[in-house]
């Protein structure tokens, strides 16, 4: 048995089945590009996966050698890739600039930072392992557009139509490229350091050769517009760098939009923070101790039991003990299952995250009737549970070594908890009036009643809604 096929043996004890069959069949069959920072609900969609279950095997197999995980920073406009790192401790730049967007952006957990997987040298060599020897439409396909870019089957035929021209340039070396300039906006542009030069081609043309210099290396700025004129134009390019690049001169046109404008869901960093597999296997090895990192938006759901300290005195510390750990148990289950992941216990209370307000509504409806059945087993009402969410803006933080949240909107979603009454789900209007959550309550025949109530720490009184 090879070194795979063991790793992948180990692979179906931890992690779905059919998940963990499909990604054995890539590695083995796969085609290379498919094998680069895979997108795992692509992944996921194209097989007929759950989601959440590709996840979890790609975090085991990942976990077992078999695959690279990459955090990648994006820019927002064009898809491309600002950064990757093996680690989102690495992601440490208060702002990233994209140089073909002329932009800068201030990263967020969630959509401008993805995680892909790439198989590991040791299981399958492709070609993507050794980018400065990619073909230049390779390259632009596998390392500098995202996983979120949905490219095109003839991205080769597109190009043609696109670009004036594309040189590969070794380190140190210098080219000399003689165009015919169009009369439309075009962009010198390489992917490799991301090097840019926009030029504004406009007014009568030329037949006086126009000239342009420009030096690639690693600590490129963005570049001010040139004027020029339709005409020919002597392009010098000098690659200052201690690798091969790839400029190319682009026009940028409706077709060039179209290529950088297509998009598909992906794997952000926020979903994967509140991924439970992610937060079981890697725990505190997520972010530096001072790192902060912005999510614009995430929900949070807090649970208590009420009436605990009678329940001990009650029945006694060892059976309540069995109660409360069976009662944490089930409520894992049922966040993870609904995307969510359970971030810490507070004694008898859970602080769980979701990617969105439908699913902590989704898992918190289901809490509460597996709570029904619970204490319909043991013919009596031994656990109360009261429930509370709240969705807003958050910071990624390290606290008491492992990754937890800190902000406004974590203290909100504690307050409105204790707001609940046994059995009662109350969330507040972000939460209820989230399309997908509105959805969900009308098809449950659920009707979400607002009253005011003053907040510790808010200078006002703000709506909640309790959920019968």
């Amino acid at each position: 048995m090879s070194d795979a096929e063991a790793l992948f043996a180990v692979l179906r004890q931890s992690a779905d089945p059919a998940a963990a069959a499909a990604l054995e069949k890539l590695v083995r069959d796969g085609p290379e590009p498919a094998l680069n920072r895979i997108n795992a609900l692509a992944f996921a969609a194209a097989n007929g996966l759950g989601e959440e279950r590709t996840i979890a095997a790609l975090l085991h197999a990942t976990r077992l050698g078999l695959f690279q995980m990459s955090w990648n920073v994006l820019c927002p406009g064009c898809g491309g890739m600002l950064g990757a790192y093996a680690s989102l401790k690495t992601v440490q730049s208060e702002q990233y600039h994209c140089h073909l967007c002329a932009a800068g952006y201030e990263p967020t957990l969630d959509e401008m930072v993805e995680v892909t997987f790439t198989v590991d040298p040791r299981i399958r060599r492709i070609p993507a392992h050794v980018p400065h020897e990619l073909p230049f439409a390779d390259y632009y396909r596998q390392i500098f557009c995202s996983s979120g870019v949905d490219i095109p089957e003839d991205l080769e035929t597109r190009l043609e139509q696109i670009m004036l021209d594309v040189v590969e340039l070794p380190p140190g070396e210098k080219a000399i490229l003689s165009l015919q300039l169009p009369a439309e906006f075009v962009i010198v542009f390489d992917p490799v350091t991301h090097a840019t030069q926009f030029i504004d081609v406009q007014g009568e043309p030329t037949r006086e050769r126009q000239s342009l210099t420009m030096v690639l290396n690693k600590l490129s700025t963005p570049n001010s517009t040139l004027a020029m004129h339709p005409g020919p134009l002597r392009l010098t390019l000098e690659n200052a760098t201690d690798t091969r690049v790839l400029p190319g001169v682009w026009i940028a046109n409706d077709a060039m939009h179209d290529i950088l404008g297509r998009r598909r869901h992906f794997l952000t960093a926020k979903r994967l923070l509140t991924n439970q597999t992610f937060r079981d296997l890697y725990r505190a090895d997520t972010l530096d101790i001072d790192q902060r990192l912005k999510i614009v938006s995430l929900t949070f759901l807090f649970t208590d039991l009420k009436g605990s300290t009678e329940l001990y005195e009650r029945v006694g510390d060892l059976v309540a003990f069995d109660l409360v750990k069976a009662h944490f148990q089930l409520l894992n289950d049922i966040v993870a299952e609904e995307s969510g992941a359970v971030v810490k216990t507070i004694g008898d209370a859970v602080m769980a995250t979701f990617p969105s307000p439908d699913r902590a509504l989704a898992a918190a409806l289901r809490i509460r009737e597996a709570m029904r059945g619970f204490n319909s087993e043991r013919q009596r009402e031994e656990l109360l549970l009261k429930i509370g969410i709240h969705e807003g803006p958050c910071l990624a933080v390290m606290l008491n070594d492992r990754q937890d949240y800190f902000g406004q909107t974590v203290n909100i979603a504690a307050r409105v908890q204790h707001l609940a009454m046994s059995r009662a789900i109350f969330a507040t209007r972000p939460v209820v009036e989230d399309p997908q959550s509105a959805a969900l309550l009308d098809g449950a025949g659920l009707t979400a009643t607002a009253q005011h109530y003053a907040l510790r720490g808010l200078a006002s009184e703000m709506p909640v809604y309790e959920i019968p």
